[in-house]
């Protein structure tokens, strides 16, 4: 896709997320029909950002861009490679957030669902059923601890990330019941 002149200069003449100068394209992030300037490299992993991983560094910088579809953009290859802590600094307006998760495509994989088969989403509270030990950490997260605003874990439903004895941890999902 050719670049528009303006956009092309909103860019200063780079990529926005990697700031590459090299074979540069318009990308047009949905749903609002917006788009950025990527280079090739962007572009060939922006839809599975796992297969380079360590491209995906360039981040730590434009996650701050002023431009909200440069933060779309890396919320969501965030988003896709787990990168929790980076998701949690970057300040996004509420609408900016809600667009940059309506793009996430969570469709194809399964709910995560407690013990009992309830559907968990981000920012429930739960309770664990059962005694667990947690590796690494040196201690036990006993039966009927309240596990406060769990997160979902990218690309497994199995598993959910909250805090507990105030150490984040991963618990699998079919020891937890929510409340």
């Amino acid at each position: 896709m050719s670049i528009d002149k303006a956009l092309f200069t909103r860019a200063d003449f780079k990529c926005e997320l990697c700031g590459s100068q090299e074979n540069l394209s318009a990308y047009t992030v949905a749903p609002k029909e917006d788009e950025i300037v990527i280079c090739s490299t962007c572009l060939a992993t922006i839809d599975s950002p796992i297969d380079n991983e360590s491209h995906w560094y360039c981040l730590n910088d434009s996650m701050w861009s002023v431009e909200p579809v440069v933060q779309v953009m890396a919320y969501r290859i965030y988003s896709k490679l787990g990168k929790q802590d980076q998701l949690e600094m970057m300040y996004m307006e509420d609408d900016v957030k809600a667009w940059a998760k309506e793009g996430l495509s969570n469709e194809s994989q399964e709910p995560t669902r407690d013990a009992n088969g309830t559907i968990l989403v981000e920012g429930d509270s739960v309770s664990i059923i059962k005694d667990l030990v947690v590796k690494g950490a040196n201690f036990t997260a006993k039966q009927g601890t309240t596990v406060k605003n769990i997160r979902m874990v990218a690309g497994d439903p199995t598993h959910i990330q909250g805090k507990v004895n105030g150490s984040t941890i991963f618990i699998i999902s079919a020891f937890l019941k929510k409340l």
